[in-house]
């Protein structure tokens, strides 16, 4: 592949990095989501607000950016993904540092990282497909210097026997690529506003999604709840309607009476808005 000069590599990074930050943003701003935080209040959190998730994203920007020129039409191999771990951890350590302490994007800080270095891979284009494949050669390389301690979406998965945030960068993002750009563009097509096309692209992934974060919180009851009621929203037409709106109504309050929030949901939100945009924007600056 031909070798860009490098101040058309640092466009691209650049762009890569905002795009990924203002997906977090749009993420973070999206309302109605259930037991989520978003523009109404903090659902069912009491360590996170919106302008802590704001501020979060905006300091994972030079991490995005970081990333992409690191892997910039660079191929997949173990340097390439030891040195994306490397960066991830330090993303995570001035995301933390910003909230105080506080888990913002850890799970964001995975699968976008993994996502924008993919797009760099690939000279700042390709479709979603490619890159979310990309992606997956990632995920499945060793990284010797990652820490060995569980996190608790890695304990849910353990104590569960349920598939996580790993697992679905490994087999290429699966609720991205299936389930949440196809019904973000179905509902676009329908007619429906930004907003609700966004709600109900979340909702597709929630009505399969073994989400740690609900699990983490709530068991199986809230992911049986989760899931449940995000097929309810979608069987009644979708957000845009107002048999989905109050479906979608009851499914927060599940939510929040169970204190669970989807948040593994949400980070796949934030990778289905990049990788949409990323393949639909037709003035990227390369």
């Amino acid at each position: 592949m031909k070798l860009l000069p490098q101040i058309q590599v640092e466009g691209g990074a650049e762009w890569l990095a905002r795009t990924a930050t203002q997906c977090l943003i749009d993420e973070a701003r999206l309302s109605p989501k259930p037991g989520l935080v978003d523009s109404r209040g903090n659902g069912a959190h009491h360590d996170l607000t919106l302008s802590l998730m704001e501020r979060s994203a905006h300091s994972l920007t030079s991490t995005f950016q970081a990333l992409a020129q690191q892997s910039w039409q660079r191929p997949a191999d173990i340097a390439l993904r030891q040195t994306i771990g490397r960066l991830g951890r330090e993303g995570e350590q001035r995301m933390m540092a910003a909230t105080n302490g506080v888990n913002t994007h850890r799970g964001a800080i995975w699968a976008l990282g993994l996502l924008v270095s993919a797009v760099a891979m690939h000279g700042g284009t390709g479709g979603s497909q490619q890159i979310a494949a990309t992606a997956a050669e990632l995920a499945k390389l060793p990284d010797d210097a990652a820490p060995k301690v569980f996190s608790k979406g890695l304990r849910a998965t353990h104590r569960y026997r349920v598939p996580g945030a790993r697992e679905e960068a490994q087999q290429a993002f699966p609720h991205v690529m299936q389930r949440a750009l196809p019904q973000l563009r179905l509902s676009r097509m329908s007619g429906s506003s930004e907003t609700h096309a966004r709600l109900d692209a979340l909702m597709a992934i929630m009505t399969s999604l073994t989400d740690t974060c609900v699990l983490s919180r709530a068991g199986l009851e809230g992911l049986d709840a989760m899931q449940d009621g995000a097929r309810a929203v979608l069987n009644a037409g979708g957000s845009a309607h107002p048999a989905g709106q109050a479906a979608l109504a009851e499914l927060d309050s599940q939510m929040l009476a169970l204190n669970a929030s989807p948040g593994g949901a949400a980070d796949l939100l934030a990778a289905t808005l990049f990788l949409d945009r990323v393949e639909t924007t037709s003035n990227r600056r390369i």
